[in-house]
């Protein structure tokens, strides 16, 4: 069922609220983003330079508060709150302090344990968090909620200012539950009650189509490239002649595995350069004596959430002229996090490079314009429609 109310239209500024605008499943958190891992000595920086700062002023802070506040001040909270402040403080919204519930959070999503949700991708557009489509068979579709719709409330709580993360994680909950959903659509709200279900998230699949073979990447797991290339004897003996690598929608995840998928065409050469102002430049090689892909003729797709890792192969493949690029041009996120664990179970997500295509160029903040563009408009996706998917069927 769904009630109508008078929207009045103010276009908000989600501004640093917002991770990116790659798409995030409500099942889960929001993976868009380069994960390096690394062991680090967390009383230096890179360079050997031990980090200190004085922070008497802090503490002048926190004496007048404790002496003059009429009520009971919890230090554990005020703690996790000066951390989270001072990584916002930074300004970069890749940089993030996550406390130990969202840590463990944040590794589940990681690897698709995202529990029970609707069926909902999402990313930022027009200023706002939208429906970016609906998944087949799952609560959101089979309700009516479409590609375009705004989201505005979960629960009554009004989330238009939220970050992606923080929606979704609000969405998310044990299969079986219910859960209400308010959107936006054409000035008018829209509230929407579903039971969420458990659904299957697996980071790669394969299909066939017109003698085409559709390997659809949908984040870049641990696992992811060993996934794909555990496909690549069955489509060369499917006797495809052509690939569609589809990479839409995909926010990103570890450098390792989008080394292991750029691998099956590109055979040992250099994949993506990191530049750091804290450490040497470092080079990423694919893997010699992989790339069972390498003559055969690729297509991949992309659009504007697709983001990270995403692009690194999206990269590589376009400077090798291993690939046809189609779609619309990609998120733009050049920047390499690394997660850091701290004490109590906390962790630290911070920025420590900025990445290059093999042939150097940066894509940050600009993205990878296609070779072909196509777009795929909100009433294409309603309507089961993908014009972008029948470009590179047809090229």
């Amino acid at each position: 069922m769904s009630k109508k109310t008078e929207w009045k239209e103010a276009k908000v500024n989600l501004g640093g609220a917002i991770v990116a605008a790659a798409a995030t499943l409500i099942l889960g958190f929001f993976i868009g983003l380069n994960w390096s891992n690394f062991s680090v000595y967390l009383g230096a920086n890179s360079k050997g330079k031990t980090v200190t700062a004085d922070w008497s002023a802090l503490n002048e802070v926190y004496s007048a508060l404790a002496s003059n506040y009429d009520g009971d001040l919890e230090k554990a909270t005020l703690i996790e709150g000066a951390k989270k402040g001072l990584v916002d403080a930074v300004g970069d919204v890749y940089t993030v302090y996550m406390d130990k519930e969202e840590s463990e959070e944040f590794e589940k999503s990681l690897h698709g344990d995202v529990g029970a949700g609707v069926g909902i991708e999402m990313g930022l557009r027009d200023g706002y968090i939208r429906v970016i489509r609906t998944l087949p068979d799952n609560p959101a579709r089979k309700a009516g909620i479409l590609a375009g719709d705004i989201l505005y409330k979960v629960n009554g709580e009004e989330v238009y200012d939220l970050s992606t993360d923080e929606v979704a994680t609000k969405i998310r909950g044990e299969s079986g539950s219910s859960v209400t959903v308010t959107v936006v659509r054409d000035g008018e709200e829209l509230e929407f009650t579903m039971v969420r279900e458990t659904i299957n998230n697996v980071s790669a699949y394969v299909d066939y189509r017109d003698n085409s073979a559709i390997i659809t990447v949908t984040r870049f797991d641990t696992d992811t490239g060993t996934l794909v290339e555990s496909f690549a004897d069955e489509i060369l003996n499917s006797g495809a002649k052509k690939i569609i690598l589809d990479l839409r929608s995909n926010g990103g995840g570890y450098v390792s595995a989008a080394r292991d998928l750029l691998s099956l065409w590109v055979d040992g050469e250099k994949i993506l350069v990191q530049k750091s102002q804290n450490a040497k430049d470092e080079i990423t090689y694919a893997y010699s004596g992989r790339a069972k892909f390498a003559n055969l003729k690729t297509v991949v797709l992309v659009n504007n959430n697709t983001a990270s890792a995403s692009e690194i192969v999206t990269g590589a493949l376009k400077d090798y002229k291993k690939a046809t690029i189609i779609g619309e041009t990609t998120y733009g996120k050049g920047v390499v996090q690394t997660l850091l664990d701290l004490s109590a179970g906390t962790t630290l997500k911070v920025t420590t490079a900025h990445w290059y295509t093999p042939l150097e160029n940066s894509i940050n903040k600009v993205g990878i314009e296609p070779d072909v563009e196509v777009i795929n408009t909100y009433e294409d996706t309603n309507l089961s429609r993908d014009p972008q998917l029948d470009a590179a069927l047809a090229y």
